[in-house]
This record gives C-alpha cells, structure tokens and sequence, in this order.
C-alpha cells in the first residue's frame, strides 16, 4: 500500500500553452498502479490548461476553486464538488475564476 501527501509528490510545470499551472503525479504505474495515474492539477487565478485533445478519456473532480471547463459546444461553469468527464478526442481546457482551482485528474498511466 502507498500512502502519498500531495506535497511529497514531484512538481510539474506546463510550458508555452498554458499559464499558472502545477501538476504533481500522486500515483502512476512507477508506484506499482497496473491502469491509472492520479494527479493533482492547482491553476492559479486566471491561469488555464492548454486547449488540446488526445486519444484517452480522463476524469475530473474538483476539490477547490472556481472555474471554467471550456469544449467544442462553449463553456461549463466549474466549483469544488463537480465531477468531468472528458471522452478520447474530445478538445477541453480548464481555466481558473479569481479564486484559483483544485482538481484531481485521473488518466490511464501510458499517458500520465
């Protein structure tokens, strides 16, 4: 069994197209998970994902915050509690309101 705290996973930062985004790996396939890897995504106010997509599904929660999750058919309004599913192909971005947003992304680990 792994237990993790956030703040003991390594920090990544997303380059050119986004802005103001961490993401830290809490669990992939290197800590013995056979299907999904579990990250945690903090954007700071204002900051956003790129607007991108790919062929894996992934699922969303939010754990604080406010936002955005933007597709082909416009935008969502986000807050701490929803859930998203984001399917294979589908073009997505996340962007933080003013108070910044939290959320837990799951993904299966060959793409994590």
């Amino acid at each position: 069994m792994l237990v993790r705290n956030r703040s003991e996973a390594e920090t990544v930062t997303y380059g050119d197209e986004a802005k103001g985004v961490e993401m830290r790996p809490l669990i992939t396939e290197r800590d013995g998970a056979p299907h999904f890897a579990m990250r945690v995504f903090t954007l700071e106010p204002g900051g956003h994902t790129p607007y991108h997509d790919h062929a894996w599904e992934h699922e969303v929660f939010v754990l604080a915050g406010s936002g955005v999750v933007r597709a082909a058919d416009g935008e969502r309004p986000l807050r701490a509690g929803d859930a998203i599913f984001v399917a294979p192909q589908e073009t997505h971005q996340f962007r933080a309101g003013t108070d910044g947003l939290q959320f837990i992304c799951c993904v299966p680990n060959h793409q994590a």
